[in-house]
């Protein structure tokens, strides 16, 4: 509520002007503050109507605006009169009246005019106000805008601070408010609508959010992208509106999918999936079987784009090049899949007096290569024949120098006789059919070499044979005792005797550590020709030579070997374990004890602990790491089907399975369990339970109902009966059942009352007669209008209030 408080007059002179205010005080009761605004009127001395606008525009606001008949019967009280009125803030332009400092046209509901104008006579552009005139009192008058008038002025109460920058700030008498632009409210507009808090992050994108005013708040935009290989569903950019509420839903961001791919069994197929099988950042790498080859890439990738990185593989049957059979030679090949495909056979035999270079029988590898180079059937060699001392040797050769079926003949020099058969060949066994004779001059006595020497002797014509020459040398480590040379003479004997040989000494030998040795000495302990044999203890082997012989410098032929420890095999950690071993001897040696140990999740299959032997083997196979079994999962549940994967052996760590139901039944529990690296499965096994209807609350009569629940009451498979009592027939029909959706396959029958027999009406009619006979034609209508009800009334009964609509399940009604 607003009321005048005080006015007062003031008069001033400014700027060598008369100058008189007019000032009103409005005190605003409601106000929050209890402060007071001021709303001021002031006028000027009499000038032209554009001097006196140029004139308020200066000192005050402007020219008075008059909005409505409160304001105007406001100013006509308070501003005192004057026989030539007042310019106020309106002037005619482009032919419209039109408020010119806010430059709007001035309505024509808002216009004032006094009675006759405006007259629209030339020139008469612009507006006085009859201030306290006796007729046409506060009235617009237009007139000439060169007259000279007081310019009624005024100072208004909104200032910059009144209403923030998102309001426009409108007069009232005495006060003002601030309207508020949309999305914007508080007292001065300064405070921006609120809208529900978006979670700026989410998987598989990125939400970029800008706020100009508040966080989440009128104007705030959110614009939405998706990671390589995701897609957005949804709008990608949505604000907050004036009315407080986003302009869409927040868009999701799903990984993009590639289609489900599959090897053939001669195959071998491992992927690894980065969010969801088959979908962006799968790898999928492919094997073939052995004797399989692979054509294409053995690995693809799911890309951003949804298609794999390159077209499927395929696993072709490795063929190997066909084969000849060489010269004088049968070949046969044979195999499952053909004669030159992986795992084919051929066997090569050579005919009679040929020998086969290479392997007889070679196979069809899995690399596409035969297991052996082919061979060749080649003549057999006859050992090669020297030229004939004093004789001559001519051979003819079919098959090669020497070889099957080669002849030679023999003949001697002049001065020597043959001794032996001529002729010769080559036969099929490699061998000559006969010797080759010789050529032999007169001999001398056969010489033997001395013990432990050797005689050497030159036999121009044969040994022992004139002109022999012979040379007697001891063997290294002995030394000549007599002449070492001798010579047959003419006259058949030698000319000197043989001489003998004695042996050399060598250093006394000792046994290696970890070991023995043991010496035979033919020629005297650590002599010539003693030979020394060195042995170790069990669990070690010699390093070095093993026996060492004195030879004929008188020094071993070897240095006394070393005895080390045996090494056995060495071991790796398992897959999935550790392993850890001490070794008195050296890593992996005679004594070494390994005891192995398993990750979390895996057992031993086997003893932790084996040693290495004296045989150089472990005492035992090392351990194998094995996933830890869980409860075996036999089979899904009731009415459900069951997927699982193991990544290492049945129902062991790592297990992964998937559940669903038949049709008609829903899951409860978790779709899916782990088996953990404890042995037990992540959660209890999820059981179907079947899908239920809306029950059937209990009927009244006439109509009754009978069920069967095979799965549970009212539940996806039961099935109800209904029936009527006598002198009722159903209406709809008599079974319903409840389908794997959760619905009734119909509506809700009802029982209609069948129509009232003749018989029965008659005998109404004649007991009425004789119990009315006084009043005979008023029974008479009457027992015409009961029979007329009852037939109306049965074919209405349970046809209003009772029947059901035949759109309407009564099933689902509570």
């Amino acid at each position: 509520m607003m009321f005048l408080e005080s006015a007062h007059i003031r008069i001033n002179l400014h700027h060598g002007m008369l100058i008189v205010a007019l000032t009103v005080f409005v005190k605003d009761l409601g106000g929050i503050g209890g402060g007071v605004q001021a709303w001021t009127y002031h006028y000027s001395p009499r000038m032209k109507w554009e001097d006196g606008h140029i004139w308020c525009k200066k000192h005050f606001t402007g020219l008075v605006v008059i909005h409505n008949e409160e304001e105007t019967a406001f100013v006509n009280d308070l501003v005192p009169f004057t026989r030539r009125y007042y310019w106020i803030g309106i002037k005619k332009v482009e032919k419209v009246w039109t408020w010119v400092d806010a430059n709007k046209t001035v309505p024509l509901e808002a216009q004032n005019w006094a009675t006759g104008e405006p007259d629209n006579i030339t020139g008469q552009d612009c507006v006085e106000i009859y201030i306290k005139r006796d007729n046409d009192t506060a009235k617009w008058n237009n007139e000439m805008c060169h007259h000279r008038k007081a310019a009624l002025c005024y100072r208004d109460s909104c200032i910059p601070d009144s209403c923030s920058v998102h309001a426009d700030c409108v007069e009232t008498v005495g006060n003002y408010t601030c309207q508020c632009h949309p999305g914007f409210i508080g007292p001065r507009c300064q405070e921006a609508k609120q809208c529900p808090v978006l979670n700026e992050t989410f998987r598989g994108g990125r939400m970029n959010c800008s706020h100009p005013f508040a966080p989440h708040s009128y104007n705030s935009t959110c614009e939405v992208g998706c990671n390589e290989g995701y897609e957005l569903h949804g709008y990608d950019l949505i604000r907050c509106d004036h009315t407080g509420q986003w302009t869409a839903s927040l868009p999701t961001c799903e990984v993009k999918q590639c289609s489900p791919i599959f090897f053939p069994i001669t195959g071998n197929m491992t992927c690894v999936d980065a969010v969801k099988p088959f979908s962006f950042g799968s790898q999928c790498d492919f094997t073939c079987q052995e004797g399989y080859r692979l054509v294409g890439n053995d690995t693809l990738t799911c890309l951003a784009s949804g298609n794999w990185s390159e077209p499927l593989p395929t696993c072709t049957m490795v063929q190997c090049n066909s084969l000849k059979s060489p010269p004088h030679a049968s070949m046969q090949c044979h195999g499952l899949l053909g004669e030159h495909s992986y795992g084919s056979m051929c066997a090569l035999q050579c005919e009679e007096g040929f020998e086969l270079i290479g392997n007889n029988i070679t196979k069809c590898s899995a690399s596409g290569h035969w297991s052996h180079p082919h061979p060749v059937c080649r003549a057999k060699k006859c050992p090669a024949l020297n030229f004939l001392p004093h004789g001559s040797l001519v051979c003819t050769d079919p098959h090669g120098s020497f070889s099957f079926e080669t002849k030679c003949v023999s003949t001697c020099d002049k001065g020597f006789f043959l001794n032996g058969t001529a002729n010769t060949e080559c036969t099929s066994s490699g061998s000559w059919s006969t010797d080759v004779p010789q050529c032999l001059a007169k001999k001398c006595p056969a010489l033997n070499s001395p013990p432990h020497g050797f005689i050497n002797c030159t036999d121009p014509h044969g040994s022992f044979s004139f002109g022999s020459t012979c040379v007697s040398t001891c063997d290294k480590g002995f030394f000549l005792n007599g002449t070492a040379n001798t010579e047959c003479t003419f006259l058949g004997s030698w000319s000197t005797d043989v001489p003998q040989c004695l042996a050399q000494k060598c250093p006394a030998l000792n046994s290696p550590p970890h070991g023995f040795i043991n010496c035979t000495d033919p020629h005297g302990s650590f002599s010539f020709g003693s030979t020394c044999v060195s042995t170790c203890d069990k669990g070690f082997f010699l390093n070095g030579t093993a026996n060492t012989e004195c030879i004929s410098s008188g020094s071993w032929s070897t240095d006394v070997p070393q005895c080390i420890a045996k090494k056995c095999p060495a071991l790796n950690s398992p897959p999935h374990g550790f392993i850890n071993c001490t070794d008195p001897h050296g890593a992996f040696s005679f004594g070494s004890k390994c005891v192995s140990s398993c990750e979390s999740g895996f057992l031993l299959n086997a003893s932790a602990d084996t040693e290495c032997t004296a045989q150089a083997t472990w005492s035992r196979e090392a351990a194998h790491c094995l996933a830890r079994p869980c409860p075996l999962l036999a089979k899904p549940p009731h009415y459900g089907n069951m997927n699982c994967s193991h990544p290492y052996s049945l129902s062991s760590f790592g297990s992964h399975c998937n559940f669903e139901c038949e049709e008609g039944f829903w899951l409860k529990g978790r779709s899916s369990v782990l088996c953990n690296a404890t042995g037990h499965w992540s959660e209890n096994l999820p059981t179907c339970q079947p899908v239920q209807c809306k029950a059937i609350p209990a009927l009244s009569l006439p109509l009754s109902m009978n069920c069967s629940h095979p799965l549970g009451n009212f539940s996806f498979g039961s099935q109800c009966l209904f029936s009527c009592e006598e002198g009722f027939s159903l209406n709809g029909t008599d079974v319903l059942f409840c389908s794997s959706s959760g619905i009734w396959n119909n509506s809700l029958p009802t029982c209609k009352a069948e129509g009232l027999p003749v018989g029965t009406a008659m005998l109404l009619y004649t007991g009425v007669g004789a119990a009315s006979a006084v009043v005979p034609l008023v029974l008479i209508g009457l027992a015409m209008l009961v029979m007329t009800r009852c037939r109306k009334r049965g074919n209405s009964i349970l046809t209003d209030e009772h029947a059901w609509d035949e759109n309407v399940n009564p099933a689902f009604e509570s």
